[in-house]
């Protein structure tokens, strides 16, 4: 009996230290893995931008995995009451599973999530750009979610703060044809509009002794931004004219603090994505190419990419968006030294780096 015990006592204490083994050195059952606040998620893997990032499982958040209404009753938003009431809601699910490019094999292993990021960046290489016309990400993430079945992986509210729907293995519902390899994201910004027609402008800006500012109107009081007494102003007080799709439209252009986080998170993509090129769609001149891109073009393009480039009904993110702007400084982060290191802990853990 006395040698059994020492032997079952051996045994333990071989599986306590052979656990150990694999554990570092640094961490203890229980402890909290810290985050900056500045993460976001591809394929379970946690990745810095530089920048504020709201998740979807952080307070505040918004989460596109759930299957009932966000805004409204509580007692009115189930599934089974939303379908009934809005016949938009096709289905509960406002994602799907990015298949078009994956083998019998490989469906197999990523339809119950199990996505591993090398696979995932064999298929990801196109980062959409996205105005939203709802004005704020609060707003954004209403309509997509309980109005239009829709969805996109980040917002970008109008103060600079961005929010994460959906891990990016996720197939957002964003872009057509686009939707099987992109990322989305959706900036606040009330839109591009005919330079002869009718504009939301005179609710949303206000321009004194040439200074413009951004008011969020009053019918949107439930609207918090995550920076208190932040004041917005579009990054140039006039409107900004110029021709997508053959229209000549006219739009104020976003805040430079969304210009600063739109540029972070695209380094970010690029650099978790190889495959999404920092460039953007251009003609034989070397300019941008201001409407959709010939079927082949599109099929074979890889980098940043705007929804109007994607479809001949769509003109976002419009005249005012500076694409040279936001490219040549989101190349400026990938070429510097201080960005080489992009992995959190965590993902560098799992990542086995």
């Amino acid at each position: 009996m006395k040698k059994l015990r020492a032997s079952s006592s051996f045994i333990l204490a071989f599986e306590i230290a052979l656990f150990c083994a694999g554990c570092v050195s640094s961490t203890r059952v229980g402890q909290l893995e810290p985050r900056k606040g500045d993460e976001v998620v591809a394929a379970g893997q946690f990745f810095h931008t530089g920048t504020r990032v709201v998740l979807w499982m952080d307070p505040g958040g918004y989460d596109a995995y759930r299957v009932e209404r966000r805004f409204g009753p509580f007692e009115k938003s189930s599934w089974e009451i939303s379908r009934m009431n809005n016949p938009h809601l096709e289905t509960p699910n406002r994602y799907g599973l990015r298949h078009a490019a994956l083998t019998p094999e490989q469906i197999e292993q990523v339809r119950g999530g199990g996505w591993d990021l090398p696979l995932l960046q064999t298929v990801v290489d196109q980062f959409v750009m996205h105005f939203d016309v709802a004005g704020t990400s609060r707003k954004c993430f209403e309509t997509l979610q309980d109005d239009r079945c829709l969805s996109v992986h980040f917002m970008l509210d109008v103060d600079g703060t961005i929010y994460q729907t959906l891990d990016q293995k996720e197939r957002a519902w964003h872009a057509t044809t686009s939707n099987d390899r992109s990322i989305g994201v959706e900036i606040a910004n009330v839109g591009a509009y005919g330079v002869n027609g009718k504009t939301p402008f005179a609710e949303w800006y206000q321009t004194t002794n040439g200074q413009t500012i951004l008011t969020i109107p009053a019918r949107y009081n439930d609207t918090k931004l995550r920076r208190p007494g932040f004041v917005a102003r579009p990054a140039r007080p006039q409107p900004v004219y110029g021709n997508i799709q053959g229209e000549d439209l006219v739009q104020y252009d976003f805040t430079p603090e969304q210009y600063q986080s739109l540029i972070k998170l695209t380094a970010a993509m690029c650099k978790i994505f190889p495959k999404i090129k920092c460039r953007y769609p251009t003609g034989a001149n070397g300019k941008l190419i201001p409407r959709k891109l010939p079927d082949d073009q599109l099929t074979n393009y890889e980098g940043i990419i705007g929804h109007y480039h994607i479809q001949t009904n769509k003109v976002d993110p419009g005249p005012a968006f500076q694409w040279d702007y936001v490219i040549t400084n989101a190349q400026k982060i990938l070429d510097s030294e201080k960005f080489k290191k992009l992995l959190s802990p965590r993902a560098a853990d799992m990542a086995g780096k």
